[in-house]
């Protein structure tokens, strides 16, 4: 169960996330951004998050195939585009903030895909989806159960 409802109890604050939600899904095109949310929720452990976004992959026709492997991108890369492995790369990168994550090497990579609009908008998709795991992991938020995906 979750622990709290942000959205009765931070009302203005989980509209503000919203509104970068819907910016993000905006500026970015819908299998990338599929794409990268599925990715940044699986290396932040986001169970909830895993769930909604393989299962929203899936309905945009993005493979099963291709949202199994976003878990080992590096090593299924002929299942992406080498834009997508760009951004796959920059999502790792901008998730794991350290001091070596966004390198150069990954940024010039990305520019080299996408204009700076584009990364812009992908930059804003990443740090919009590690909002929302953060807020599902704090919250423990579940991935519904229901009669279609009973639990096993």
């Amino acid at each position: 169960m979750t622990r709290i409802d942000m959205s009765r109890t931070n009302k203005l604050g989980y509209a503000a996330v919203i509104g970068m939600e819907a910016y993000s899904g905006k500026a970015v095109e819908k299998r990338l951004y599929e794409l990268i949310k599925l990715r940044a929720s699986i290396v932040n452990g986001c169970g909830f998050c895993v769930d909604m976004h393989a299962t929203d992959g899936a309905k945009h026709g993005i493979p099963q195939r291709t949202l199994h492997a976003v878990g080992a991108w590096q090593h299924a890369k002929n299942l992406f585009e080498p834009k997508e492995l760009a951004a796959l790369a920059l999502t790792d990168a901008i998730t794991k903030l350290g001091p070596d994550t966004v390198t150069d090497e990954i940024w010039s990579v990305a520019a080299e895909h996408f204009s700076e609009s584009e990364l812009g908008g992908i930059v804003m998709a990443i740090c919009t989806i590690n909002v929302w795991n953060r807020i599902a992991i704090a919250t423990e938020m579940a991935p519904p159960v229901d009669a279609k995906h009973p639990i096993v």
